[in-house]
């Protein structure tokens, strides 16, 4: 593992920070903090942790000895100072003399001697910090260390790789206990002559490295961590077995609606609504040789590579079948029996342990978080994106490890008790049901148009209220300038080609695993009298304004259909659908076609629980209605423009933003379709009822 540090870097954190009152020793504590963080093979998603032992003034100015650690929330890879909240030190190392503490009573002593009250908690390995003697304290879950350490002779690898440079500890749950017993065997190792260690291996768990300086902490840590990487070179001497595969796989693309579709959970719902599920999908080399391997029933049920991982992805994975070509109707039931399977076995696991802890415990969902398809790779499972990425990372990092272990000798995890432990951990359960999700969470949606003034504005309203959102539109680059302020999809998509179309709604079900809203939004206006304009004209117009949103809805049906937890189509069908304006065939006619278009939906696809509305919108700035074209209307008229602009019955004028909100309401409508819902001010000749 190369060594980042960088005396230069180091330098511009102290002149950086020195601005603003941070001590020489936290910056350098935010530097060398940053490098571990930003190394995915040491750390991933604010896992790990780093704390220096320094001084800081109280309330009343007075110096106290104090201990900055990680707080909870915070990621390495990009913490700042406050990141590492002061917690009083001397208080924190009395608590060594007890010979036991709770969770509850840990984590109440820790918050009681932060110097400042408002901070984080401190990490729930602040103690065994605190109980190490050293200035500088880093801890990973080094990927390396972990392939040494989750084998049958764990302890004995990582001793053959590290030698008395380190202090070894059998596992333990994280907290008190485990704190008294790094404590415990530093001093025993130091007792045996070990007067120098560089750092302390936690078994089956994480590396820790200390040191008088962050530089001396930080390049121990690397140090060790290369020491891991050279061993298992010297001991790698075998490949994992593959499978014979079908000659022909699915695509991803087709496969994942059908498990999401698997995965959705209508028991779980507390709105009367199916709990819908994200995914997010990897097939690299390293990938696809873990689960085509002929043992991955075997080693990819063994447990996670470190502990920490099983509150995010459960012990274990679910493992199905190759999804063939040619027709996925059964794999798709045995993909369900499988899913049905996996829970049933979950909710006995938890029955099986629950009395070991005086049933004391709330079981967690039974969805799985990881689950592996030969000849395709591996899905994450989640209630976000950011969630589900957490998670498909952690499930990568699993592969790499168990992989390597499998290369160097067989992969073990920990016990189940033990896993069950750490998993229902009191202070994760405290947290069930509190963290409340937003209306729109865990539903994915598509925005045609989404670039123009009303698609983005619409792309805005559905993000704000937690949906995924990818933006489709035939200028990529807009595209994606609206969804990197969301941090949604882009996509480029022209309704107007089958082919864009099929391309657009394959790139949404790889990244995100289906749809569940369509805002079928892409128009343009095209003018001339009825009697007088153009085939060509009239049939451009038709293709886009008719034929675009028959496209879009027909695409976004078959994946509905596939998920099976219903959908919602939404169209923009603009007021000319009802109240034809003079000069403007073109563009009203095929509007109204989509109109019933919309109703047509309603009707043939209510059973499948898909709904269809539209709304029927007018005098919206935006690319159909163009400053030009409203300094023309407004002359025209007499009016000036802003009269022309607020030219209805409440006299204002109506914005995208007023727009997107009426698809937002149409969308969590969940008992209205084949409605129209107007948006403009007051139009009385354009009002349907």
């Amino acid at each position: 593992m190369q060594n980042k540090w960088s005396d230069a870097e180091a330098a511009d954190y102290v002149a950086r920070y020195a601005g603003h009152g941070v001590s020489e020793d936290l910056a350098l504590r935010v530097y060398t903090s940053r490098l571990l963080g930003r190394e995915p093979e040491l750390v991933l998603h604010g896992g790990g942790n780093t704390s220096v032992k320094s001084i800081a003034d109280d309330m009343l100015g007075q110096p106290v000895s104090v201990l900055h650690i990680k707080g909870s929330g915070w990621d390495m890879a990009d913490i700042e100072p406050a990141g590492l909240p002061a917690v009083r030190l001397e208080p924190l190392q009395g608590l060594l003399a007890l010979d036991a503490l709770s969770d509850e009573d840990m984590v109440n002593a820790q918050r009681t001697n932060l110097l400042d009250a408002s901070a984080p908690n401190p990490s729930v390995e602040t103690l065994l910090h605190a109980f190490l003697p050293h200035k500088f304290v880093d801890h990973t879950h080094s990927n390396a260390m972990l392939v040494l350490s989750d084998q049958p002779d764990g302890e004995q690898l990582c001793r053959d790789a590290f030698g008395d440079q380190v202090a070894y500890v059998p596992y333990r749950m994280p907290g008190f206990a485990l704190a008294k017993s790094g404590r415990e065997h530093f001093d025993a190792a130091v007792a045996a002559g070990h007067n120098d260690l560089k750092g302390m291996v936690l078994l089956k768990h994480g590396l820790f490295s200390f040191g008088a300086t962050a530089q001396e902490a930080y390049e121990r840590m690397i140090e060790l961590v290369s020491l891991a990487e050279a061993r298992i070179e010297q001991l790698r001497s075998k490949t994992i077995a593959q499978v014979r595969l079908p000659e022909a796989i699915a695509d991803v693309s087709e496969v994942a609606p059908l498990l999401r579709g698997l995965l959705a959970d209508p028991v779980a719902a507390t709105d009367g609504q199916t709990r819908r599920v994200l995914l997010e999908f990897r097939d690299g080399e390293q990938v696809r040789r873990y689960v085509d391997g002929a043992a991955l029933e075997r080693y990819s049920q063994q447990g996670t590579a470190t502990p920490d991982h099983v509150i995010r992805i459960k012990q274990k994975p679910l493992v199905l079948t190759p999804p063939p070509a040619d027709g996925l109707d059964a794999w798709q039931a045995d993909s369900a029996r499988r899913i049905a399977a996996y829970k049933d076995s979950y909710r006995d696991y938890f029955a099986r342990n629950n009395p070991l802890f005086g049933n004391t415990k709330t079981q967690l969902d039974p969805v799985p978080r990881i689950v592996l398809v030969p000849g395709l790779g591996l899905f994450g499972v989640g209630s976000s994106a950011k969630d589900t990425r957490i998670t498909t990372d952690l499930g990568q990092v699993n592969v790499e490890v168990i992989s390597a272990a499998e290369e160097t000798g067989s992969f073990e995890g920990i016990a189940e008790r033990d896993v069950f432990e750490i998993e229902h951990w009191s202070l994760e359960q405290a947290k069930l049901g509190k963290a409340a999700e937003k209306p729109l969470q865990r539903r994915i949606v598509a925005v045609t148009g989404g670039a123009g003034g009303i698609g983005a504005a619409t792309a805005r309203a559905f993000a704000a209220e937690g949906a995924e959102v990818a933006v489709l539109d035939r200028d990529l680059a807009a595209a994606e300038q609206v969804a990197g302020q969301i941090g949604g999809l882009a996509v480029a998509c022209d309704v107007t080609d089958d082919a864009s179309v099929a391309a657009a709604f394959a790139a949404i079900c790889r990244r995100y695993g289906g749809v569940d809203v369509v805002v079928s939004n892409a128009g343009a206006a095209w003018q001339g009298r009825i009697g007088e304009v153009d085939e060509a004209t009239l049939r451009t117009s038709f293709e886009l304004n008719f034929w675009g949103h028959q496209r879009v809805a027909q695409a976004a049906v078959r994946v509905m259909q596939a998920q099976g937890t219903g959908g919602c189509l939404l169209f923009n069908t603009s007021k000319q659908a009802v109240n034809p304006g003079r000069g403007f065939g073109p563009y009203g006619l095929p509007k109204a076609a989509a109109l019933f278009l919309m109703k047509q939906y309603a009707l043939d696809h209510g059973g499948d629980g898909i709904r269809a509305n539209a709304v029927n919108a007018d005098r919206i700035r935006s690319g159909l209605l163009t400053a030009e074209m409203i300094a023309s209307r407004a002359k025209a008229r007499g009016v000036s423009e802003a009269d022309y602009m607020s030219g209805n019955l409440l006299h204002r004028e109506v914005e995208a933003e007023d727009v997107a909100q009426a698809f937002v309401h149409l969308a969590k409508a969940e008992k209205t379709t084949a409605a129209v819902l107007t948006v403009d001010g007051g139009n009385i000749e354009a009002s349907l009822r």
